[in-house]
């Protein structure tokens, strides 16, 4: 999964014609990590792929694999698979369907146990999150909230904030997300 990943960030990447060195400094990524991870020897944070995604101007699921959709319909099907969860920290999966520009963008996330915090990021908008399963943990402005099964949260993604998996169970949850 990890090459698959890093394969998806550099083909777009030089599709958009822009070198290691202009995504690390739009990032504050290291060129090196960068290269590792296009080259599958390294693996994404969340908060490294925001800034990777930002930056090439695309939501984080655009490098995850999707199930199959069909064209006609803006109906994401069978997004509860989540198989190839041992493989990584995370998955997200876009449940925009075929929808052409959409105002929003919901999005599943899972996290395996243990996914570590990393650092808060911010971006323009707001995000809108709501706990399936599991327990997690959300950053913002340096408070911390826990959200069980049901819960939700509305954030303002200009301040500073992050989620995490704190528990030994995996986190299920939708992040529907708006950029203003």
């Amino acid at each position: 999964m990890q090459e698959a990943l890093g394969a998806n960030i550099k083909q777009l990447r030089k599709r958009k014609k822009l070198t290691l060195k202009q995504i690390s400094q739009q990032t504050g990524l290291s060129i090196s990590f960068l290269s590792q991870l296009e080259n599958g020897k390294s693996s994404a944070t969340l908060e490294s792929l925001k800034k990777i995604s930002d930056t090439l101007g695309v939501n984080p699921s655009h490098f995850f694999d999707e199930p199959e959709k069909d064209p006609e319909e803006a109906i994401a099907r069978n997004t509860s698979d989540v198989d190839d969860l041992g493989e990584n920290t995370f998955i997200y999966r876009d449940l925009t369907g075929k929808m052409q520009n959409p105002l929003f963008t919901p999005i599943l996330v899972v996290l395996n146990p243990g996914d570590n915090q990393g650092n808060n990021i911010t971006h323009s908008g707001q995000e809108f999150l709501y706990v399936l399963e599991g327990t997690l943990t959300v950053m913002i402005n340096q408070t911390e909230y826990t959200l069980e099964p049901y819960d939700s949260i509305f954030v303002d993604s200009s301040k500073p904030h992050y989620w995490l998996n704190r528990t030994e169970e995996t986190v299920k949850f939708l992040c529907v997300s708006a950029e203003g």
